[in-house]
């Protein structure tokens, strides 16, 4: 039954009721490929999606291997790169911030993080000692 917006050329072409649907799968296909799809033939004759392949290919592997894929992509290292910049960026501006809070002889002397924790530790101890006296 047509719709008032379709034609009988807009209909996929059916066989004929002298053909058999399950010829076709015998080896040569007659109809187009996408008939094939549509119609219902033998999985022969039925052209993969581009996706299927690749899930197919996938299926086998063990996690592990798919979550190594996965990470080789363009795209997941672009991100974990973005996450790996603000968290470095965080961690930095934490130093930063600690080291503003502990005194030292130049006040704009440059501390790599590990002078500046090991300061810390000994400059709380130094607060410590100052409130027990």
């Amino acid at each position: 039954m047509l719709n008032s917006d379709q034609t009988e050329i807009d209909l996929p072409p059916t066989h004929s009721e002298s053909e058999s649907v399950f010829s076709d799968c015998g080896g040569v296909h007659t109809g187009s490929v996408e008939d094939a799809g549509t119609v219902g033939l033998c999985a022969q004759s039925r052209v993969a999606e581009p996706g299927e392949a690749v899930k197919k290919d996938l299926q086998h592997l063990s996690r592990e291997e798919r979550r190594r894929r996965r990470r080789a992509t363009a795209k997941y290292r672009t991100a974990h790169a973005t996450r790996e910049r603000i968290r470095v960026e965080a961690f930095n501006m934490a130093f930063a911030e600690l080291r503003k809070l502990l005194p030292t002889l130049p006040p704009d002397k440059k501390l790599s993080k590990i002078e500046i924790l090991r300061l810390a530790i000994c400059y709380i101890s130094y607060l410590n000692h100052v409130l027990d006296v």
